[in-house]
């Protein structure tokens, strides 16, 4: 009896010791999963896709958007439209991707058609795209079109082309477009105003036709014109997915131009005074589109409390954050309602957080960077005495009622 437990005993321990050395493998396998699931995060994307109203997320380690799309088994047709653009290489851990699927569209000009396929939504891109050149005077308007025999199902862009007039003002001649019906209208459109000392060559009630001529002119007096230069505005889109920083040209600016008329009086040769009489806008100017990018940096949060952000110029602000109404301050900068972000930031219409700053270095309304994307100075407070670069952040992180 003692030799048969003297063998189970020795039988236990072989067992419990390959059951020990068993139990070490699995826990030296399972960390080297471990170890090789972390090694597999890193270098992959997360992408959200927004196809026709539907939202995918997908995990990849693709470098472009068009490998992303591959992978993910999401089909295009010649004339989609995507954004960021198929080739962009990803330069951040997430991005957004949106898909504008190409629809029939007829375009209507006069007694001719034409039916395109178009990723578009505003009639300039709808024509732009299909190669139509267009006029600031044209008009476009978008419909859904009724005649399914004439233009099929989709939508129908129509074009009702400006008149061109040749205008001789006080001896500058240019050619202008019009929609208006009379000379009468025409004058009022360009915004000229015809004096009791002005001449116009035809009735004011005679009808605009193609190609007229309509002359101004002020016996007497001598005058000079020049072609100025009309600025152009710069819209502003932000966007999440690039940095705090980064600037893009969208769509580059192109300056307007005008013509302008100058009263001008001499004495003994030479001059003494220069007025100007009239102003008319020959071209009017295109706004630039700037994307500019929004993406959170090791953002300020409400256990941080406070912390150093140093911006892409290379200056460092103390970031605080506050939680207080800001509708008395909204109307330093054009007025209008502020909301709250997701991560808690109030916000004005334009996107822009509600920040307070040292108004001597940040004057009200100027656009700052922060950790937590751009800002607009609204407001002040005594920190920015001691801290001169620093900002406090409008939040609702303490009382989170959306105020």
């Amino acid at each position: 009896m003692n030799n048969y437990f003297l063998y189970s005993r020795a039988q236990l321990f072989v067992r419990l010791g390959l059951l020990v050395a068993a139990f070490g493998c699995a826990i030296f396998f399972a960390a080297a999963a471990r170890a090789d699931s972390k090694n597999e995060v890193l270098g992959q994307h997360i992408v959200t896709i927004h196809d026709q109203g539907r939202k995918r997320v997908v995990l990849t380690e693709a470098a472009t958007v068009r490998d992303t799309l591959d992978q993910a088994g999401v089909a295009l047709a010649t004339n989609d439209r995507v954004e960021p653009a198929l080739d962009t290489t990803y330069a951040a851990e997430a991005y957004t991707v949106n898909i504008y699927r190409s629809h029939p569209v007829t375009i209507v000009e006069g007694m001719k058609r034409e039916r395109v396929l178009t990723p578009y939504r505003s009639a300039l891109d709808i024509a732009k795209h299909a190669g139509v050149a267009v006029r600031d005077e044209d008009i476009l308007t978008l419909t859904q079109s009724t005649d399914v025999l004439m233009d099929g199902i989709g939508t129908r862009l129509t074009i009702e082309r400006a008149t061109p007039v040749t205008l001789s003002l006080y001896g500058a001649r240019s050619q202008v477009y019009t929609q208006a019906a009379t000379v009468e209208e025409f004058l009022t459109e360009k915004d000229i105003t015809v004096s009791t000392d002005d001449t116009v060559s035809v009735p004011i009630r005679t009808a605009i036709s193609e190609n007229m001529t309509i002359e101004i002119w002020r016996d007497g007096v001598q005058t000079a014109t020049s072609e100025e230069a009309i600025d152009f505005s710069v819209q502003t889109i932000l966007d999440a997915d690039y940095p705090v920083g980064q600037r893009e040209i969208k769509t580059a600016g192109v300056p307007g131009k005008k013509s302008v008329v100058y009263e001008i009086v001499r004495k003994d040769g030479q001059e003494i005074s220069r007025t100007q009489i009239q102003s008319v806008v020959v071209q009017e100017p295109k706004a630039q589109i700037e994307i500019v990018g929004n993406k959170p940096i090791n953002p300020l949060t409400a256990a941080k409390g406070a912390h150093i952000f140093t911006d892409s110029n290379g200056v460092a602000h103390r970031e605080t954050y506050y939680d207080l109404p800001m509708n008395v301050v909204m109307g330093a900068c054009g007025g209008g309602n502020y909301t709250v972000r997701g991560d808690g930031a109030k916000v004005d219409s334009e996107g822009y957080i509600l920040i307070a700053a040292n108004l001597g270095n940040y004057p009200r309304c100027s656009i700052v960077e922060t950790s937590m994307g751009l800002g607009r100075v609204y407001d002040t407070g005594g920190f920015a005495v001691r801290h001169p670069h620093g900002f406090d952040l409008a939040t609702d992180w303490t009382k989170g009622d959306g105020r």
